[in-house]
C-alpha cells in the first residue's frame, strides 16, 4: 500500500496551445490537508478535474492510493467533490440529499439510515433531515453537501473553493468546522482556493500555484516565513522587496547594496553571489519603525511617512525611502495608549530590522515564466470552441 493518497508524476494538461498545467509533480500523504493555493488561471481548478477525472492529463500519471488513474472514468474513482454552489438537490430533503449515494449503491436501509444520522451528527445538523435546501442558510447547505460527499467515505475529498458563496463571518465559522472534522473523520483533503488566508488557517501544506507551475509546496509557516520566489513572496501576505547588488557573502550571510548606497544584511538564497541583482524581502510586521536611529542595527533605513491606515488590531504605515521605494511596516496597536503613538504624515523615521528578519530572492530561485496571459482562462475558451 502506498504512503500517498494522491500524487502527480510529471502532469501536464494543455488545450491546444495553453498549458494549464505545466509538469506538476507533488505527492500527498494519507490524513493529509493539501490546498492547491494560486491566483485565477494558475492551473489548480484543471488539477482538481484531473483528480476527479473530468480531464485526462496530456503526459505525466496521476496515482490515487498507489494506482494509476489516468485511463479510469470519475464514477469508478474513489473521490468525492464538494463544489461552491453547493450542488444539492433542490426537489429532495437533506436526508435524501445526504443518502444519495450510498442510495445509487443499492446499500441496506437500516445501513443507510445509520450513516446519515452518523454523518449530520459530524456536522453538526441534526434534527434537519426532513427539510430541504432552501429552508437553509448558505453555512447549512455547504454542511448538507460536506455531509454528502463524506458518506462514500473516499479516498481524497475534493474542495473546489467551496467557502466562495458565503460571508465572511460565516466563512472564518466553516474554517474552523473543516478543520474540526477533518481531524474526526482522518479522510485525506484535497482544497483549491485562491484566499492565502484560508489555505494558511487550515493547510498541513500549501502548493502555490502560478502559470501552471508549482512554486512552492510547504508548510503555511514555511511559506510564509521563507518563500521560494518573488511570486510567493509578493502573493502569501504582504512582503516589501529592496532591490539590490550582493556585495559580499560569508557561508549564509549575504550583504547586500541597495541604489541609496546603504548596505543590509540577510540570509542567503541559491545563486546570490557577489555582483548578482536580487531582492531583500521583508514583511511589515518584522521591522520596527523609530523616532532616533538605534546605536547598532543590522538594517536600518531612514525614510519619511507618507501615509497610515487604520486597521483596528494595527496601524499599517506607508514610509517612504531616500532611493524613492516605498516600504509598508505594520505596527500593532497594543493597549490603551496607541493614539498617542501614531506617527504623522511626513514625520521623519527609521525602518530596522534583524538580520534573520530578511531573506534574499535571487533571479536564480525563480521558476521559469510563460506569457503573464490567464492560461486556465484561455484553456477554457479553446475547450468551448
Amino acid at each position: 500500500m502506498s504512503d500517498f493518497d494522491l500524487e502527480f508524476r510529471n502532469v501536464t494538461k494543455t488545450f491546444g496551445d495553453v498549458r494549464a498545467v505545466d509538469d506538476a509533480t507533488f505527492q500527498v500523504r494519507r490524513g493529509e490537508f493539501l490546498s492547491l493555493l494560486g491566483p485565477s488561471g494558475c492551473g489548480k481548478t484543471t488539477s482538481l478535474r484531473m483528480i476527479a477525472g473530468f480531464e485526462r492529463p496530456t503526459s505525466g500519471e496521476i496515482f490515487l492510493d498507489g494506482r494509476p488513474v489516468g485511463a479510469t472514468p470519475p464514477y469508478r474513482r474513489n473521490v468525492n467533490t464538494v463544489f461552491q454552489h453547493y450542488a444539492l438537490f433542490p426537489h429532495k430533503t437533506v436526508l435524501d440529499n445526504v443518502a444519495f449515494g450510498l442510495l445509487m449503491k443499492r446499500r441496506p436501509p437500516a445501513q443507510i439510515a445509520e450513516r446519515v444520522d452518523r454523518m449530520l451528527a459530524l456536522v453538526e445538523l441534526p434534527g434537519v433531515g426532513r427539510r430541504f435546501p432552501h429552508q437553509l442558510s448558505g453555512g447549512q447547505q455547504q454542511r448538507v453537501a460536506l455531509a454528502r460527499a463524506l458518506i462514500n467515505e473516499p479516498t481524497v475529498l475534493l474542495l473546489d473553493e467551496p467557502l466562495g458563496a458565503l460571508d465572511l463571518k460565516v466563512r472564518r465559522r466553516m474554517q474552523q468546522e473543516l478543520k474540526r472534522i477533518h481531524r474526526e473523520v482522518g479522510v485525506t483533503f484535497v482544497y483549491v482556493t485562491h484566499d492565502q488566508e484560508e489555505a494558511l488557517t487550515m493547510s498541513d501544506r500549501i502548493a502555490v500555484m502560478n502559470h501552471g507551475r508549482i512554486e512552492q509546496l510547504d508548510t503555511p509557516s514555511g511559506i510564509y516565513e521563507r518563500p521560494a520566489t518573488r511570486f510567493v513572496a509578493g502573493f502569501i501576505g504582504l512582503t516589501n522587496l529592496l532591490r539590490g547588488v550582493v556585495e559580499a557573502r560569508h557561508d549564509r550571510d549575504v550583504v547586500v547594496r541597495l541604489a541609496s548606497g546603504a548596505r543590509l544584511r540577510a540570509e542567503t538564497a541559491d545563486g546570490a553571489v557577489p555582483g548578482a541583482e536580487v531582492d531583500v524581502a521583508i514583511r511589515p510586521e518584522k521591522i520596527q519603525m523609530t523616532a532616533v536611529r538605534p546605536a547598532a542595527a543590522d538594517n536600518c533605513l531612514e525614510g519619511h511617512v507618507t501615509n497610515f491606515v487604520y486597521q483596528g488590531a494595527a496601524t499599517e504605515y506607508q514610509v517612504t525611502l531616500a532611493d524613492s521605494p516605498e516600504v509598508r511596516v505594520i505596527v500593532q496597536n497594543i493597549g490603551e495608549t496607541w493614539r498617542a503613538a501614531v506617527v504623522p504624515v511626513g514625520t521623519r523615521v527609521y525602518l530596522c530590522w534583524s538580520r534573520g528578519a530578511g531573506l534574499i530572492l535571487s533571479d536564480a530561485a525563480e521558476a521559469p515564466q510563460r506569457d503573464p496571459e490567464d492560461d486556465e482562462a484561455a484553456a477554457e475558451r479553446v475547450a468551448w470552441r
